[in-house]
This record gives structure tokens, sequence and C-alpha cells, in this order.
């Protein structure tokens, strides 16, 4: 059966009435012959009393219930109906908890996404930047040591010595264009799109694939 979503199993058992066991000559004989045998104190005959067992579900007030002298078990059946509805209302209610908190935590792992996306940004720009920097003072001491290899070739006299000066000059001087360019018009760099493995260092204990991918 179910309630509210919730399965609820049940098990209907006849009881058995326990009786004196009056031993037979046979067993009284067989426990004398042999020192294994055993005759049993009891005997067990089926009752016309029942027993009903509730299973699954988050028990409420109670699984079992039996037929007794002053109270039979089909008086008990709003009781076992009650129960039952109970155990539904608390999986209803668990089931919209657990929902509720997996809303939450996507929310909260949204959040960590966009911060991670954003320190991301931010580290690359920060990278960047310091490229930048790196190719501007790069090329402010080119500049003055081309300068100074220009003064140098000026002064010495036409021949094999200055023309391979002048030839590095050349490499020097287009290689310098080259660094003045990157450095000559900076802007906010546009990040690339990030993969999950770029964000992981800016995410803590989230993963960049699902709230629950771990």
């Amino acid at each position: 059966m179910t309630a509210q979503g919730e399965s609820v199993g049940f098990l209907v058992l006849q009881e058995q009435d326990r009786s004196e066991h009056v031993p037979t000559d046979k067993e009284l004989a067989d426990a004398k012959k042999y020192s294994w045998m055993r005759i049993p104190r009891f005997d067990y005959t089926p009752s016309s009393r029942l027993r009903f067992i509730l299973r699954g579900g988050s028990p409420h007030r109670a699984s079992e219930w039996a037929d007794l002298p002053d109270r039979p078990l089909e008086e008990q059946l709003a009781e076992i109906v009650q129960e039952v509805g109970l155990r539904g209302e608390a999986a209803e209610r668990k089931r919209l908890a657990d929902q509720k908190a997996r809303e939450e935590e996507r929310k909260r792992w949204e959040a960590a996404m966009q911060e991670a996306r954003a320190a991301y940004a931010h580290a690359y720009r920060v990278k960047h930047l310091g490229e930048q920097a790196a190719a501007w003072y790069q090329a402010s001491r080119l500049t003055e040591y081309i300068a100074a290899v220009s003064d140098h070739a000026t002064s010495l006299p036409p021949g094999q010595e200055r023309a391979e000066i002048e030839a590095w000059l050349e490499f020097a001087d287009a290689h310098l264009q080259h660094l003045t360019e990157s450095v000559s018009a900076p802007k906010l760099p546009t990040p690339p799109k990030p993969s999950g493995d770029d964000l992981k260092p800016f995410l803590g204990h989230w993963s960049p694939y699902g709230p629950r991918s771990y």
C-alpha cells in the first residue's frame, strides 16, 4: 500500500497457542535410548488470533497490532489506517525538506560558480597585466640597447663588422616593433570561457560540474 507516495508493506500472521507437551511412549523410549534425544516442552497450535505488522516508512506510534482478549484486531483498524497516514505525511515532509535542501544547495553552488568565474577573470587579467608590464619593461630596455648599438655601428668604418651589426640591429628593430605594438594600446582583456578545470582552484570544496559531483 502507499500513502503520500510512500510504500508501506504489511504482514498478517496467525498467532499460535502454546501448551505443555505430553511426551508419548515412543518419545520417552527414544530419549532413554539416545542421549541426544530432547523431548519438547511445549506444543504449538494455530489460534484464531491474528497479528498485523507494518513495514516501511518512519514508525510514528506503533508497527504491530494483535488480537487482544478485550480488543480484537478489527477494532484497531482505525489506528492502523492512521499510522499509515502518519507515515505517509512524514515521508512527504521529508521529501519536501530534501527537495528544498537540494534547491538551496544548488543556489549556493551557482553563487560559488559565479564567484569562481569572476575570480578566474580577475586572475586572468592580473596575469595579462604582468605580461604587458614585462613587455613594456623589455621594450624600454631594448630601445636603449638598440640606440647604444646603433651609435657604436655608426662609429665603425664600412666593412664586415659594421654590416653584421646593422643586420643584428635590423632584427632587433623588428622585434622591438612587435613589442611596442603589444604594449602601445593596453586595454582590459576579455578572458576566454573557462573550463571546469580552470575554475577548480577558485571553488573550494565545490565541483565545477554540479552541486553533488564530487
